[in-house]
């Protein structure tokens, strides 16, 4: 089996391409044929070491998400899969499980979700992990409900974009900030107002547009102004605190508990099986009604993941997804 993995923690050019044997599932898993994987900041967060996580041992196959068909299902009790059902997964690699990027992985069970019909797989894919991240962001962390307001940061990547699709659905009005090159592209997502994220009197204009205050503020840049958040909370505010992994910002404790706000940290990597469950059915009624298709992706061979990884550390990938095909 190809696979593209690691033997020990580091920079991109430590990622090998090449065979290893191929998984077998256990109980309650399921093996996978893999038809394309993509790449996360958390991948490179993992395999930096960056982000401390229990690994299996080495070689580790990296990579979150997968698109695959049920190739069979472990022994014992059946898993509810079929032989040859297209599925999806956005939790592996990490937490002691292997990665996606192999031509086979096996996941678990209760990990594994199928893909709506007519649903492009090697598109789905793309938005997997940063659309299940913004649905958790917005509704586990973020506690919106029907309506409200909701300010997302960031809005033109592919976390950010998700956001304002979910917040959208929820019938909540959207104020983003993104780079005047994004701003057609969050508008057609149902934006109510966007602004330039580089405007000299960004708060003014923020603060002019949500008069009543942010319901629910979302900074997906990993630049965390929680000085100028606070000011922009309504009653009972919520801050989600989702990017910026070095980031050490001063938070105005006085003016946060006047408001009864709160700042809420958020890792997809610490969700629970019902949370990511919960957020895949989301994402799944989203897709199949059209919506969370990305705005670019690049395909390639999955031996070019040392590549991409390179090149979104280095933030060449600003808005577009790369697939990677076995």
């Amino acid at each position: 089996m190809r696979a593209a993995y690691i033997e020990q923690l580091g920079p991109p050019d430590l990622v090998r391409f090449g065979e290893l044997p191929p998984p077998e599932p256990g109980p309650g898993e399921v093996l996978v044929d893999v038809l394309a994987t993509t790449v996360n900041p958390v991948d490179a967060f993992v395999r930096s070491g960056l982000f401390r996580t229990p690994l299996p041992p080495f070689p580790f196959v990296l990579g979150r998400d997968l698109v695959g068909t049920v190739a069979a299902t472990g022994p014992g009790a059946g898993s509810g899969f079929s032989a040859g059902e297209t599925v999806w997964c956005d939790s592996l690699g990490h937490d002691g499980r292997q990665g996606a990027a192999a031509e086979q992985a096996v996941v678990p069970a209760d990990r594994l979700y199928r893909l709506p019909p007519g649903v492009r797989p090697e598109e789905a894919v793309a938005v997997f992990h940063p659309a299940a991240t913004a649905h958790l962001a917005l509704f586990t962390h973020g506690g919106l409900n029907t309506g409200g307001t909701v300010l997302v940061g960031g809005a033109g990547g592919n976390v950010g974009s998700a956001l304002v699709e979910f917040a959208v659905r929820a019938g909540a009005r959207v104020l983003a900030t993104a780079a005047p090159r994004d701003h057609a592209h969050i508008r057609s997502l149902g934006a109510a107002e966007v602004v330039d994220y580089r405007a000299p009197d960004l708060a003014e204009r923020l603060a002019a547009l949500a008069p009543e205050g942010v319901d629910v503020h979302v900074d997906t840049s990993g630049h965390n102004d929680l000085r100028a958040a606070v000011a922009l909370l309504a009653h009972r505010g919520r801050i989600v605190v989702m990017s910026g992994a070095r980031d050490e910002p001063a938070l105005p404790v006085g003016p946060l508990y006047m408001k009864d706000g709160s700042v809420r940290g958020f890792a997809i990597s610490h969700a629970t099986v019902a949370e990511l469950a919960q957020a895949a059915a989301a994402v799944n009624e989203l897709l199949a009604a059209g919506g969370l298709r990305p705005r670019a992706v690049e395909y390639h061979p999955l031996s070019a993941l040392a590549d991409a990884h390179r090149r979104m550390e280095a933030g060449e990938l600003h808005g577009t997804r790369v697939v990677l095909r076995p």
